[in-house]
């Protein structure tokens, strides 16, 4: 039994170095405007070569990985993107910036009720929040710093950052060729604001902490404006339903088949 003990530890503290060591290779930075400041980590293709012009994929974590140790952002989907078949086959630049603790990806006020029940009013208009306001000035420093494909910018996020994503848009309409927004939301008024590029939306039809009808509302009105969209929805997936939106084998290419 004892024997089996270590074996148990030292095969966990390997996977843990491994682990660590992969996440490694996503650079650490700060960005810094007027004053505010946002960490994010980048993940460069393999043996970049900035004679070359690369596809640029930000993705934006949810509330639980707030802060400002530059670490957090990475607990779900960093992994996704250090695959080897997607190293290989997909090569863009990876941007995983982090909200402050204080802040929030999109512009939604949430109330819970004395029932326990989430309510999210969603903005229509106004500017974005300070943290999307330095992920757009981000984008705008990526730009100017590296080799950048621009008819090939892609925008996700889980939960908080779907709702991100979904508010990153319509901020920037012209900017990204294809989001990918999970287990998030907005108001289904902006959807003429969104219908450029193309759209995969996911959502757990058992989540309980954000609302599926938000998913499903959205997509509706997308695709009442014209827009290009999918809808998938897991019937026993709650809100987690990001791990399987991150086992989709058609996520990638169906991103990087599509352009401005």
């Amino acid at each position: 039994m004892r024997m089996k003990l270590l074996i148990l530890f030292f095969s966990n503290l390997f996977f843990q170095l491994i682990s660590a060591q992969d996440l490694s290779k996503y650079e650490r930075h700060v960005f810094t405007n007027k004053g505010d400041t946002l960490p994010y980590r980048l993940l460069l293709p393999e043996n970049y070569d900035a004679s070359k012009k690369y596809p640029l994929i930000i993705f934006l974590h949810g509330a639980g990985e707030r802060g400002n140790d530059n670490e957090k952002q990475l607990i779900h989907g960093s992994k996704l993107f250090l695959q080897d078949s997607i190293r290989k086959n997909y090569q863009a630049i990876v941007v995983f910036p982090q909200c402050a603790a204080n802040s929030y990806w999109s512009n939604v006020h949430i109330k819970t009720t004395p029932d326990g029940t989430r309510e999210f009013a969603f903005a229509t208009s106004g500017k974005p929040s300070p943290d999307l306001a330095l992920v757009i000035n981000l984008i705008s420093y990526l730009k100017r710093n590296y080799s950048l494909d621009k008819k090939h910018f892609y925008v996700g996020g889980l939960s908080m950052g779907g709702m991100g994503t979904f508010e990153l848009v319509r901020h920037k309409p012209k900017m990204f060729a294809a989001a990918f927004p999970i287990c998030g939301g907005a108001d289904p008024k902006t959807a003429g604001k969104l219908k450029k590029p193309s759209w995969w939306i996911f959502h757990g039809l058992k989540d309980d902490v954000v609302n599926p009808e938000f998913s499903k509302v959205m997509a509706a009105a997308l695709i009442d404006k014209g827009a290009d969209v999918k809808l998938t929805l897991y019937p026993d997936a709650n809100h987690n339903s990001w791990d399987s939106a991150f086992a989709e084998k058609d996520l990638f290419p169906w991103m990087f088949s599509k352009r401005r």
